[in-house]
Order: structure tokens, then sequence, then C-alpha cells
């Protein structure tokens, strides 16, 4: 399906406002400082030295940081609903050290010899045929995740499969910590379309899709008036938008993927099922039904491991503020 002005208008429209959506990218965790020490560190020690100044420095953190540790508390409320909040601060340990493991494999692979990158998956060669069957199909695949394991990591993966990425990434607050990301990217052979800094970011997309280009974007996260109602883990939450809008302009399929740890330096990888936005149903309710099939997946991942979702700011408490109709 053509892309329709009505449609793009609304995507860059409600691009505009998430320019004022701002507040989760400004934790405490997420700093140049704390990521260029991270880069130092992982350069100069070894992988096992490296873990293990990961697991002392997340440890002062989760002491340190109160905020920090009761929002992964309080976000972990929805699939441990009956825990008590101390026993789910407790676990708000687990997720920041298996954050900051994942920091460091990201990091370390980037630099990494081919044979190095290669042996960080196990990988069901099913997964590559149905990439390469979708983009038979010359549309483009819009490649759907959370902020929920090792998704940076997932750059290696497609660099290794010759597969061509862009990244639809939302730019840092802080200037040098966006250009140190850039450029990671950059070193991969990875295409990056920046949110706040162009107000064409729904052409850029559709350019992206034209060209058969595997097209990611983070969906758990809404940016402003860019988001869709969904259900995740039982409680509603707002989901970007723009990811099943373009599926249902370009005819693009939707493929979620999950990258999860098995191991040191090791991951499982593999594509969901695809979701395919309806085109024989009013507009916002084909988008709303393909957000929520992607929530459906998501919350399984959450509840089996739920210490791999990573957001280190009050996540329920922002999508109450959607229900605002000023919000």
């Amino acid at each position: 399906m053509s892309e329709s002005p009505r449609g793009l208008a609304e995507a860059i429209l409600a691009e505009r406002g998430a320019l004022s959506s701002l507040r989760w990218t400004l934790h405490g965790l997420n700093n140049a400082v704390i990521f260029g020490a991270a880069c130092r560190i992982v350069g100069a020690l070894p992988p096992r030295l490296t873990y293990a100044v990961a697991q002392v420095s997340t440890w002062l953190g989760w002491r340190l940081m109160r905020r920090t540790r009761m929002a992964i508390a309080e976000n972990l409320g929805a699939i441990f609903p009956h825990e008590s909040l101390a026993a789910r601060e407790r676990r708000a340990l687990d997720t920041l050290r298996a954050n900051a493991r994942d920091v460091v494999d990201f990091l370390r692979a980037i630099t990494a010899t081919d044979e190095w990158q290669r042996q960080l998956f196990d990988f069901d060669p099913e997964g590559a045929r149905l990439f390469k069957t979708l983009l038979a199909d010359g549309r483009g695949i819009i490649l759907v995740s959370g902020h929920y394991g090792n998704w940076e990591i997932g750059s290696v993966l497609m660099r290794i499969l010759n597969l061509p990425l862009t990244i639809v990434a939302m730019a840092e607050a802080n200037p040098e910590l966006n250009r140190r990301r850039r450029e990671m990217r950059e070193q991969l052979g990875v295409d990056t379309i920046e949110v706040r800094k162009s107000l064409d970011t729904a052409l850029q997309i559709r350019r992206r899709l034209g060209d058969n280009r595997i097209v990611a974007m983070l969906m758990d996260r809404h940016f402003g008036r860019d988001r869709v109602a969904v259900t995740l883990a039982g409680r509603r939450a707002w989901f970007l938008k723009t990811p099943a809008l373009m599926g249902l302009l370009t005819g693009a399929p939707l493929v979620p993927c999950f990258i999860e740890r098995t191991g040191p330096s090791r991951f499982s990888a593999g594509p969901g099922d695809p979701i395919f936005v309806a085109t024989d149903l009013p507009r916002e309710e084909a988008i709303q039904r393909a957000a929520q099939q992607f929530a459906d997946q998501l919350s399984v991942r959450l509840h089996a491991h739920p210490d791999y979702w990573y957001h280190f700011y009050p996540y329920w408490d922002s999508q109450q503020d959607c229900d605002n109709p000023s919000a």
C-alpha cells in the first residue's frame, strides 16, 4: 500500500510532540561519563575481569542510586504483583547486573573479529531464511523490539547476516553520548535516523523501506503524541505508534526480535511471529491490533526473563500521564 498524505502528516506531527518527551533519557545511568568509563574499562581489561568490575559497580549503583532502584522495583510490580517492594528491590540488582553485562558484550563486539562476533549468537537458520523471504517481497522489514535484552548487539547480528539495517533512535540528551553511540553504529555499517534531529523521520523511514532495508525501532516507549494504547503484562500502556502506522502505509511486515543472554558472551537471537498490519479494518483499529500483537509477544518474554527489561525510570507512571488528554 502506498503512503497517504494524511498518514505521513500524522506521523510527522506526532514526532513534533516527541521533542518534549525526554525525561526517560535523563536517568542516572544515561550519561557520557559512565558510558565513557565503560568504554575504557572494556577496552583495557580481559572479559572475566570486566564482568567482575561490572558486578561490583552495579552493586554500588544499586545501593547508592535509590531512585533508580525504586523505579525498577515499581516497574516489576506488573510481573510480580504479589511480591513485596523489598523483594522487588532485590530483583532490581539482577536487572542492573544483566544490563551491565549486555553493555560489556556490546562494546567488546564492536571491534571484535568476525569469528568472535559469529560465536556470540545461537541463531536459528530459519530466522535468517525468514528475513530473506520477507525481503524478497521488496517492501523492507520493520524490526521491532522493546528495551529488553541486548537489543543493541542485534546490529552485530545483522552485520554477520549481511542484512541492511537502519536504526531509528531518539537522539541522546547529552551530545557527547549521542556522538559516541552514533559512531559505534557506523563502525558496524548501520545507518541511523535520529528522531530529534529531523522532522521528516516518517519520510526517511518510508525511503529506507522503499530501498528494501530493515528498519529497527524500539516500540515499548512512546514519544509524545506518537502513541497507541496496548495491554502489556496485564496493565495499560502506550507504545510507539509509528512502526504499525508505517507498516500500514507501506505493507512492510513488523518482525519482533528478542536477544537474550544464554551465557558469558553468548546470546540466543531470532525473530518472533511476523505481524502484518490489516488493510481490511478501520485504520486505527488495524494499528492498535498490530501494536497489541507485538505487546503480547513482549509480555511472554518479560515473564520469562523479567531481569532483561531495562527501564530505569518509573515506566508505569509515565503511562498514566498519557491518560491525561492534555499530555
